[in-house]
């Protein structure tokens, strides 16, 4: 298998932190999403809208979309339970991580790190509302259950782990929100060692 991937993505996190769990080898092949290379006709043949990461499963076969990735990498496995209501509930955060947490938490990490606050600035009060009411969600659920999903680890934490944890750089205040805390500490406790999250690369970073 190849990981088409850019490694400052907490989209790709989620795919390694996933392979790292199943000890699967993947060939990491990197993309510089800011000089264009997701763009190229070549990357868009194996995911047309040009974004990464791709899992290249076989030559030639691709899936796109972090979670859609993870439910592949993960049928079969503890990290995708087969009955059907326990597995409606690890969609349910799947869905939820795309519509709130990356649109929200990830988006503001984004235009915080890499100098795009000023830019954005009509859209920042509606991208905040969005990312405090993600948090709150959370800590709601969180206060109740030691997992996200069926009160188990799964793909669930996993995608949504992967920019919640990092909410600081966004500004969002998560040593308010205790639950989430805790919860962080035991997703962490899953893994041996967390992949690394790199910093932005200097192409990615806006300029005046």
């Amino acid at each position: 298998m190849k990981l088409y991937d850019y490694l400052p993505s907490q989209n790709g996190f989620k795919v390694r932190l996933l392979l790292g769990h199943l000890q699967v080898p993947c060939e990491q092949v990197p993309v510089a999403i800011f000089q264009g290379e997701s763009r190229t006709a070549a990357f868009l043949e194996k995911n047309p809208v040009g974004a990464i990461p791709v899992l290249e499963v076989e030559p030639g076969a691709y899936i796109a979309e972090s979670n859609a990735i993870l439910c592949y990498l993960a049928e079969g496995t503890q990290y995708l339970p087969s009955e059907p209501l326990a597995r409606a509930r690890v969609m349910q955060w799947l869905f939820f991580e795309q519509y709130y947490v990356e649109p929200a938490i990830g988006t503001l990490r984004f235009w915080t790190l890499t100098g795009r606050l000023q830019a954005n600035e009509p859209l920042l009060a509606g991208k905040r509302a969005s990312a405090e009411r993600a948090l709150d969600a959370l800590e709601r659920h969180l206060g109740q259950h030691a997992f996200l999903a069926n009160d188990r680890y799964s793909i669930a934490d996993i995608a949504v782990f992967a920019y919640s944890h990092l909410a600081a750089d966004a500004e969002l205040d998560l040593r308010s929100r205790p639950a989430i805390g805790r919860w962080i500490d035991r997703v962490k406790a899953q893994s041996v060692q967390l992949p690394a999250v790199y910093a932005y690369t200097p192409d990615a970073i806006a300029t005046a």
